[in-house]
């Protein structure tokens, strides 16, 4: 029967890579082991929980694989026993490109093993604490719902280590719990904070009646609100966060939101009577945002508070020093309790570690947790990836490099723009344009544009007017924090930029034109000031009625399609000139539309993505019309209800197969979006924000982990013609660009545990692994990875081979490069890759080179060093796979480095001469073999005829005389281990051979013209040597071999 192949086993071969970049994304929640002084824990608010265990030096994720929500919101380790960890998700510092939780993970084990323990509904968890005495009781502030009230916030409690939980503090479905304390030396005393909060797409609202200050003392069981408690401020609270002081009972902080009082508070009798202590503005900007203080452990009148700056006090609250982090924003501290030197700290570019009180810190230039809203690419070659990083700089990312990694190195900056989307100048990809809201000085919409060539940076923005403080009403337009920028495709001078209207420019930026009228709802009650009732957050990620996306028709330049944050889609056919709505029925209103995507085969044709999670509902919108949006038709049936899509793509040369990048990963359709599968692989649960095509190749952008990059798109295009699969298949191998790698730093071969240098001059850290082929790869810690080194061979086997599989490669005569065999029983050479032959869908690399040089065996074979066969030239190529006795073969090639100045003669003369070098090194160690096995049978009959003179004399004479010959081919004091033993020993002819072997490697260049010569003159010694030897065995072995006969035992064997 027949096998559907739109499912996500058949594509179990393929897997995603990070290429970077290293730079953190933001960190609310961090931890420190309680006595293991060099290990900590952080949470990334999009990027999971990740773990270090020298000091922040490197951090490895430890909750792949076990979490379902990507987002960390508190992580809390038992001071009993530190093998057990509570993490809560869902970020609670709830800004606009948050991300959801689903509750709370526990490990017992230090973090090997996660699992769910419940409160999925809470979505935003703000604290976790654990009795000190006690890890199975434990208290979750949890915040609830961002965009809408629900009844699973507040505080909740379990006493058996969250196999139930009980909730012991809760207001209403509109407050939540935003910050929790313990008494570290009675836990019976608890303070919490709740916070009023919600958010809405064009507002955001801090503050309110049940903000407010609560007190338990019986363990949590029951709460006293102590809001109003003297000395507390009067009126309408927004965001607590509150602090026991470890070092003084009784002391308690609380940094309080308040439109009158707002600042930082204590108490010194357990909450009954509170003292204003500094209202110092530094301490309470922005406070929805921050409102984070900490108590120093030991001394009772230090205190830390987290705002855009990190904040120490050391009189007791009254005055406050910054102390200076790797990045600003800060969000948590833990400090230990018994050495306060010893803290980790949490911040918008990640985690970062000191051992000095806060002097020096960790970098945050070792996380792969940044957050991108939107991608793009240039052509060069290797293309480039470039986007906007969330609270940081644009940036620009290699897709590979000719190193080992993708390393921090490889990497820069395109402009300060952390929020929108971004261009590249498609005449010269060392300008691009970006926006920058929020990182830009100048006002409006801070779009700039960056000439990578003058390192110079321009503001070319539309209305660079300041009107911060000010709503979206009072503004001439109205740009989104991530509006639309897009190059046209019909000319590459035309740029269009999206606000409530749509612009266009030629020039550059000098002046924009506006060629559209407003295209949104514009509805006035969506169009005031964000914030309240406290605080205005005017930063201009509340804008609304606002254009969201933008996209050119591929087939005629007149066709302009806009789609709003408030629900609206309008069409232009007659460039620009008139535009007409034609939002589909079905689309639940103030949809926010965030990706149209045009057909590249269909002038007709267009697909969108769309959200509704700022309404609280997390259901998937996919549209497709197929008549410019006469008619729409809703496409994903099959992705979970709760699986919100922010991105949706065609690929550019298969009708009907579509990628849509979801909240927690990427799912692909071969029917027009009718069935979708899971495009997960290994691709961690993240939220995807932005995707693109390029050549063979998907490429994501992640809100916490990062750019990840899907090879091979060729298999899956293949496999969408192959509806059914029942027949054995071999599956066209994707053309490969033969790119020099620079070889790695032999050390680091194989090297256990970290290894810190890819070759001179390039550091990365990494551990040498093997894939589940038993391929070596370099699991990077602190850069991207470089793509697979070969080529991809897939094959689809109905059932298990009665025999042996072979795989086997031939230039474009057919005639054969290399084979491999991998036998039914599944034996395998453990020198070499052999093929599988599982049932199902299966994948071979093979490395592109031709066979090795033959090898020798013992001291002396260090010339091993130089037996790699080299690389194969470009040209056509031929993969073979027999399959019981059926044969099947497809064509690829090898292509040229777009960047290399040689020809493909020249390469075939690189390649030839390889070859000659690697045949002259093969017979002179034949011959050193030849002569290794005649000496030892030699020595055998010594050891037997130790009484027959003349044989002895004979044949010690022959032993010596070969050997002296061997001796001019290798060095037999050389040990193949002993990497400094060839600075100190003299190299013989083949150390001279196997070294030459580099100089024409290196590069794709033609050999130089002293590289013949000198392989000549080593070719002329060593045949010498190989003949002087030959002869030995042919003319003075016989005479020893007579002595044998004479004595009437076997003969000595050797290869004539």
């Amino acid at each position: 029967m027949a096998t559907r192949t739109n499912n996500s086993k058949f594509i179990n071969t393929m897997k995603w890579r990070c290429i970077g970049p290293p730079r953190g994304g933001r960190v609310i929640a961090v931890a420190g082991h309680p006595t293991k002084k060099m290990e900590f824990y952080m949470g990334a608010s999009g990027g999971g929980v990740w773990k270090t265990e020298d000091g922040g030096t490197y951090w490895e994720n430890i909750s792949d694989g076990f979490f379902t929500s990507a987002s960390i919101g508190a992580i809390e380790i038992s001071q009993s026993d530190p093998n057990v960890i509570y993490v809560g998700t869902g970020e609670a510092c709830i800004r606009g490109n948050l991300c959801q939780g689903d509750g709370v993970y526990k490990t017992t084990d230090g973090g090997k093993i996660w699992k769910n323990i419940g409160l999925k509904e809470t979505q935003h968890i703000s604290r976790i604490r654990i009795d000190p005495l006690d890890h199975n009781t434990l208290y979750v502030s949890a915040l609830g719902h961002a965009f809408g009230p629900n009844p699973e916030r507040g505080i909740f409690k379990s006493i058996d280590g969250g196999k139930n939980w009980k909730k012991v503090l809760y207001q209403s479905a509109n407050t939540g719990a935003i910050d929790l304390s313990i008494n570290p030396n009675n836990s019976r005393i608890l303070f919490a904070a709740m916070w009023q909060a919600k958010r809405e797409p064009w507002t955001f609202t801090s503050g309110g009646p049940e903000s407010g200050i609560w007190k338990s003392v019986d363990r949590g069981e029951t709460w006293i609100d102590i809001t109003k408690n003297n000395g507390l401020p009067e009126g309408i609270n927004g965001r607590i966060g509150v602090a026991y002081s470890p070092a003084q009972d009784g002391r308690i902080w609380a940094i309080i939101e308040n439109k009158k009082s707002g600042g930082l508070y204590r108490s010194e009798d357990y909450g009954d009577n509170w003292e204003l202590i500094s209202e110092d503005k530094n301490l309470i900007q922005r406070p929805w945002y921050y409102c984070h203080v900490f108590a120093d452990p030991k001394n009772a009148d230090t205190v830390y508070v987290l705002n855009l700056r990190m904040l120490k006090s050391i009189d007791g609250g009254k005055t406050f020093e910054p102390i200076t982090t790797p990045h600003g924003d800060n969000h948590d501290l833990w400090i230990d309790p018994n050495d306060t030197n010893r803290m980790i700290e949490g911040n918008d570019g990640g985690a970062c570690v000191s051992f000095n009180g806060g002097s020096t810190w960790s970098t945050i230039y070792n996380q792969l947790t940044a957050q991108f809203y939107h991608l793009t690419t240039d052509d060069q070659f290797p293309y480039r990836i470039y986007a906007t990083q969330q609270d940081n700089s644009a940036i620009s990312v290699p897709s590979r490099t000719n190193g080992g990694a993708i390393t921090w190195n490889d990497c820069y900056s395109v402009g300060t723009s952390e929020s929108g989307h971004i261009a590249v100048d498609p005449g010269d990809s060392n300008v691009v344009y970006s926006g920058a809201i929020g990182s830009s000085p100048g006002g409006g919409d801070s779009l700039l544009r960056y000439d990578r060539a003058a390192d110079e940076t321009r503001i070319v923005s539309i209305w660079p007017e300041f009107t911060w403080g000010y709503g979206p009403i009072d503004q001439k337009y109205r740009f989104q924090w991530t509006y639309p920028i897009v190059f046209s495709k019909y000319d590459k001078k035309k740029l269009f930029v999206a606000a409530n209207v749509l612009f266009e420019s030629i020039n550059e930026g000098q002046s924009w034109k506006q060629i559209s009228p407003d295209l949104t709802r514009n509805d006035p009650s969506k169009l005031q000031a964000s914030g309240g009732p406290i605080t205005l957050d005017t930063t201009m990620v509340e804008n609304y009625c606002t254009i969201f996306a933008f996209a050119e028709s591929n087939h005629d330049e007149n066709i302009l399609w806009t789609g709003s944050d408030d629900g609206l889609i309008h069409i232009s056919t007659d460039g620009s000139k008139n535009w007409k709505n034609i939002t589909p029925k079905e689309l639940p209103d103030w949809a926010r539309i965030d990706i149209i995507e045009t057909s590249k085969h269909h002038a007709q044709k267009a697909y969108i993505s769309c959200t509704m999670y700022k309404f609280g509902d997390n259901q998937p919108f996919l549209f497709k019309t197929e008549n410019n949006g006469k008619s729409w038709t809703r496409i994903d049936s099959n992705i979970e209800r709760n699986n919100y899509t922010r991105v949706i793509r065609e690929d550019p040369e298969i009708p009907g197969l579509l990628y849509a990048g979801t909240e927690s990963g990427v799912f692909f359709s071969f029917d027009d979006g009718e069935n979708w599968n899971s495009l997960k692989l290994n691709l961690p649960v993240v939220s995807i924000t932005d995707m693109t095509i390029k050549n063979d190749e998907l490429i994501v952008s992640t809100n916490g982990r990062s750019f990840w990059v899907l090879e091979n798109l060729n298999f899956i295009r293949q496999l969408s013609k192959n509806t059914y699969l029942k027949e054995n298949k071999l599956f066209k191998p994707t053309n490969k660009y033969r790119v020099s790698i620079a070889p790695l730093n032999k050390k680091s071969i194989g090297a256990p545990g970290k290894v810190y240098m890819l070759s001179l001059g390039s550091q990365a850290t990494f551990y040498n692994e093997k894939d589940e082929l038993g391929n070596p790869y370099l699991r990077m810690l602190d850069s991207g990875q470089n793509p697979e080194p070969g080529i991809v061979v897939n094959y689809f086997l109905n059932s298990k081979p009665k025999k042996e599989i072979k795989i086997s490669f031939s230039d474009e005569k057919n005639k054969t490069i290399k084979s491999f065999v991998q036998n039914s029983e599944n034996k395998k050479n453990t020198e070499e890759i052999k093929p599988t032959n599982n049932t199902g869908m299966n994948k071979f690399i093979w490395d592109m080179r031709y066979p090795d040089a033959k090898r020798i065996n013992g001291n002396g074979s260090s010339s091993n060093n130089g037996v790699v066969g080299p690389v194969a030239p470009p040209g056509k190529y031929l993969v073979h796979l027999e399959v019981d006795g059926q044969l099947m073969s497809e064509e690829f090639e090898i292509q040229i480095d777009p960047r290399s100045k040689s020809t493909v003669s020249e390469l075939k003369k690189q390649h030839s001469f390889l070859i000659e070098i690697r045949d002259q090194l093969s017979k002179c160690h034949e011959t050193i073999q030849k002569s290794y096995s005649v000496k030892k049978q030699i020595n055998d009959w010594n050891e037997k005829l130790t009484k027959e003179k003349e044989f002895q004399q004979l044949s010690n004479s022959i032993i010596k005389k070969l050997t002296k010959q061997e001796n001019q081919l290798i060095n037999p004091d050389l040990d193949p281990g002993g990497e400094f033993d060839r600075i100190n020993l003299e190299s013989r002819l083949c150390n001279k051979l196997a070294e030459l072997v580099s100089v024409p490697s290196y590069g794709n260049y033609q050999p130089t013209e002293q590289s013949y010569d000198v392989f000549n003159g080593l070719v002329e010694k060593t045949d010498l040597v190989i003949n002087e030897i030959n002869t030995i065995i042919k003319e003075e072995l016989p005479l020893l071999e007579n002595q044998i006969h004479e004595l009437n035992i076997p003969m000595i064997e050797h290869q004539s």
